[in-house]
């Protein structure tokens, strides 16, 4: 097996073992444990919240309340989708290909001078979904870059060390 092969293959077992790792159980949990507590507010306190505002600060939870479950939704569907590569019940292949049908950039929520009118509390849950959002997004991309892809991009600094071993070398 070639050098290039044995790192290309390194690549794709790191990438699989991500989802084993304590950094995606915690991601796991944080995600559900949001699902769940936004899930209560809205039911509970957020209601009450709603009835209190204007007819405009209404609409402008309800638009935000529905992106944010949305959001939290698509989230969801990736960590269970990940969490069944994790008990092996699919490979990160077949993982790869249904998690098509999830969107990582779904629902992202409005413009801070609307968001600003909401409760403290929907603020807060809408900041930490934004938040989750971008750890997915990134582990995400970590895990199902095709290993080609980041074997290209190679170490940055070969060409540089390259560049000064040949000054050097002109100038013995």
């Amino acid at each position: 097996m070639s050098d290039r092969s044995q790192g290309e293959s390194a690549l794709v077992q790191f990438s699989e073992r991500l989802t084993n790792s304590a950094a995606f159980g915690t991601l796991f949990r944080e995600g559900m444990d949001l699902v769940e507590e936004t899930a209560a507010y809205l039911d509970g306190a957020g209601r009450a919240e709603a009835k209190a505002l204007d007819r405009a600060v209404s609409l402008i939870y309800a638009t935000e309340s529905m992106r944010l479950t949305t959001r939290l939704m698509q989230l969801a569907s990736w960590l269970l989708l990940h969490r069944a590569v994790k008990e092996g019940e699919m490979t990160l292949s077949q993982a790869n290909r249904e998690k098509t049908k999830v969107k990582l950039s779904a629902a992202d929520p409005g413009p801070d001078d609307m968001i600003d009118k909401l409760p403290q509390q929907l603020q807060d849950l809408i900041a930490r979904s934004m938040t989750l959002q971008s750890k997915v997004r990134r582990l995400d991309i970590t895990i199902h870059t095709p290993a080609v892809e980041r074997a290209a991009i190679g170490n940055p600094l070969v060409p540089q060390l390259n560049r000064l071993k040949a000054a050097f070398e002109q100038t013995r």
